[in-house]
Order: C-alpha cells, then sequence, then structure tokens
C-alpha cells in the first residue's frame, strides 16, 4: 500500500484536480503528501531600459516564497492528511523524479491534459515523460472540463 504521494502542481485548476483523489486514498493508507511545484530557473530582470531591476538569486527567491505560499494553502484541501510542500528550479520532468526519488514516493500522482499529435510532439508531456521514467507508480487523473 502505498505510504508517500508526490504530487506535482503547475498553479492550474486542471492540476489541482488530482487533490480529492489523493487526499482519498492517502486518508485510507495513513500516507504523507508531497506537494511540490517546479519552477522555471529564473534570469535577471531587466526594465525596459535593459537596467537589472531584480538579479535572478532575489527572482528566485521571490518565485520560491511564492510557491511555497500557493502549495501551503493547498494543504487545506488535503483535509488533515499530513502534507509537506517543495519547490524546485528547472525542467518539470527531471525535477519530478529527482523529487520523487528523494523522498522515496510510492505514488506520482498528476492529471494530464491528454494533448495529441502535433501539440505533444512538439511540447512534450511530462505525464508522459515520468510515465517513460519514473521508478514509483504513476497515478494520471484526466480533469474534468
Amino acid at each position: 500500500m502505498a505510504k508517500r504521494f508526490l504530487v506535482p502542481l503547475d498553479r492550474s485548476a486542471e492540476a489541482e484536480q488530482v487533490l480529492p483523489l489523493v487526499a482519498d486514498a492517502a486518508r485510507s493508507a495513513g500516507a504523507t503528501v508531497r506537494l511540490l511545484h517546479v519552477a522555471p530557473v529564473p534570469d535577471n530582470v531587466l526594465s525596459p531600459e535593459g537596467r537589472v531591476v531584480a538579479y535572478a538569486d532575489q527572482e528566485m527567491s521571490r518565485l520560491d516564497g511564492e510557491g511555497t505560499q500557493y502549495l501551503h494553502d493547498l494543504t487545506a484541501r488535503l483535509g488533515g492528511v499530513p502534507a509537506e510542500t517543495v519547490v524546485r528550479f528547472g525542467e518539470p520532468a527531471a525535477e519530478i523524479l529527482r523529487e520523487a526519488e528523494a523522498f522515496g514516493a510510492d505514488v506520482i500522482a498528476v492529471t494530464t491534459t491528454c494533448r495529441s499529435g502535433v501539440k505533444r510532439a512538439l511540447l512534450g508531456s511530462v505525464a508522459e515523460q515520468l510515465l517513460r521514467k519514473a521508478a514509483p507508480t504513476v497515478m494520471l487523473v484526466r480533469p474534468s472540463a
């Protein structure tokens, strides 16, 4: 039975639809949930005149704080299930896989947009990469319209 659920979230309502399912599964298993947000590595923020307004490390700190607050707010939707929050920076699939290993995740729970054809070929799919590369079970949830 799964004891550690990793839930990557991208600030979209679609991604958040996995939370009730994970909460129910975690509650019945006595499991812990780790909510993860992966942000892109920031560059320096420049003014229109080209002056540095915020250095990359300052921007990273700001994004980390915003991501942490976002995830913390979502823990209330888990209905008392023990939860942790983590913000990472980098390419989403790679960071999710790294975090799954570090956390010892039994399940990675994600929603999928079910793109097909050209869009998936050009953009790739984080869910598809997780299915191919993840050691833990990957639970895919199709969000409602």
